[in-house]
């Protein structure tokens, strides 16, 4: 399990003063209110903690002032960087709800006992999730994140059951 959760990227710089847009990853983009700092993490590299100055919305953006990051010629080296939150800091779970990044290197087993592969990724449609499940020596499988596949997340054991419906490995 992560420590770290992640709430944005930036997708280009906003302005002259260093104002950066960011594609929120969070359920509710309102999210930015509540928070007060960001890690920001390009290329796998972590470049540091930045505390959130301001917040505006636009569209299905957010426009946030880093402190710190005061002209447009900062802002724009920072553009396709990930922003993280402390786990602790996350919104708070309901009951069958997780955090992406918990779902991502979860195990994957059949409900016949039989290992199907590993969770490489998690497509948001809207009406529901798909997990992408990476199997050894053959095509990736996209399940639907609905009850009929998915039979049981065990956070704990890193491990998810799921019943396959009917051409779902034929697609």
């Amino acid at each position: 399990m992560t420590t770290d959760l992640r709430v944005g990227v930036i997708t280009k710089s906003h302005g002259i003063k260093g104002e950066v847009k960011v594609y929120p990853t969070t359920d509710s983009p309102f999210r930015f209110d509540e928070i007060t700092h960001v890690k920001l993490v390009l290329h796998g590299k972590e470049i540091g903690d930045f505390k959130i100055g301001s917040v505006k919305y636009f569209k299905d953006q957010v426009i946030l002032k880093l402190k710190g990051i005061d002209d447009i010629s900062v802002a724009e080296k920072y553009k396709g960087a990930d922003l993280y939150i402390p786990r602790e800091e996350g919104a708070e779970l309901k009951d069958g709800e997780y955090y992406i990044a918990d779902i991502i290197g979860m195990k994957v087993v059949l409900d016949t006992g039989e290992t199907l592969g590993t969770v490489k990724d998690v497509l948001e449609t809207g009406a529901n999730d798909v997990y992408i499940v990476e199997r050894p020596g053959a095509k990736d499988v996209m399940i639907p994140a609905i009850k009929q596949c998915i039979l049981d997340t065990d956070i704990e054991n890193d491990i998810m059951t799921v019943h396959l419906l009917d051409g779902l490995l034929d697609l």
